[in-house]
């Protein structure tokens, strides 16, 4: 078996985020997919909506098998904005994780931290303050 059918296989089977990624890489390189070469973060908002709202359906239908697909298809749209932004320097995938990480342990003090928080309503209220608090933060600092 050649090698590009053999990594083919590979890919088409893993399981791997990294892979993912590596997939949109190749999606996007000279030799990639023209019509994923040609999109944008604009054109592709269209298809976030629409993947979004098919997520919703699947769970409104309790049809957790097209859930799977769908949640895949969304994760897919995240992963092909982060390899546009990385293509023109902007921010990276690792760079996405990285401010989620950040941002549900700060978001979360009563997991990651000595506030204790006993109920769902607690926890939407300090949830809130902290967003408030930050976005605050990063106006101050934007002026």
């Amino acid at each position: 078996m050649p090698d590009k059918l053999r990594e083919t296989s590979r890919l088409k089977k893993s399981r791997r985020f990294a892979d993912l990624v590596k997939i949109m890489e190749l999606l996007l390189g000279g030799n990639g997919c023209p019509w994923d070469r040609k999109q944008t973060h604009n054109t592709l908002l269209k298809y976030l909506k629409e993947e979004a709202g098919e997520v919703a359906l699947a769970v409104r239908k309790k049809d957790w098998e097209n859930l799977k697909e769908e949640l895949g298809d969304v994760l897919l749209q995240v992963v092909f904005h982060s390899a546009l932004a990385r293509k023109a320097g902007r921010f990276s995938i690792d760079d996405v994780i990285e401010t989620i990480n950040a941002k549900l342990v700060r978001r979360h003090p009563h997991v990651f931290g000595g506030h204790k928080l006993k109920t769902p309503a607690q926890v939407l209220v300090e949830w809130k303050r902290i967003k408030k608090l930050e976005k605050s933060h990063k106006q101050r600092i934007k002026n």
